[in-house]
């Protein structure tokens, strides 16, 4: 039995990682909360966009909530944690854009507030500077296996 790696990381892309629960929350971030709707957008079979809804909702990510009563029917919102993965879905699209569209981008984001067309920017949230490859590292975090623990000094 292999053991799951500690990592945050790696528990996210658990959860997140097939294209389709990616496709599901670009749905759900472009205002898309009925099943019908999305699977239309989407093209995916229904078993399957069953199966990621119901995950993203025992998750929370999402909340099913009744709109009709005959035949009763749901839609799909975002939740508080569901909203928080609006940057990384925003940075891979972005990083897709740049990489992985010849033609360009089939969608432009926004700014709703001042109206020009954006990319996602990561910053420090203490300075404001952006982070890069050059000036971020990884140190451990009291959620770290005593396994992997360094020893104290």
């Amino acid at each position: 039995m292999r053991k799951e790696l500690n990592c945050s990381l790696f528990r996210a892309m658990d959860v997140l990682g097939d294209r389709w629960t990616m496709l599901v929350l670009r749905e759900a971030f472009m205002g898309v909360r009925r099943f019908t709707d999305m699977q239309r957008d989407l093209g995916v079979a229904r078993n399957v966009l069953t199966d990621r809804l119901n995950t993203l909702v025992d998750l929370g990510v999402l909340e099913r909530r009744q709109y009709q009563d005959r035949p009763v029917r749901h839609e799909y919102r975002l939740t508080a944690m569901g909203k928080e993965l609006q940057p990384a879905i925003l940075s891979l699209m972005h990083w897709g854009d740049k990489y992985l569209s010849p033609d360009g981008p089939p969608a432009l984001i926004e700014h709703r507030d001042c109206g020009h067309v954006t990319a996602p920017l990561m910053v420090c949230e203490h300075c404001r500077d952006p982070l890069t490859t050059r000036n971020v590292a990884a140190k451990p975090g009291p959620g770290i296996d005593a396994e992997t623990r360094p020893e104290a000094a």
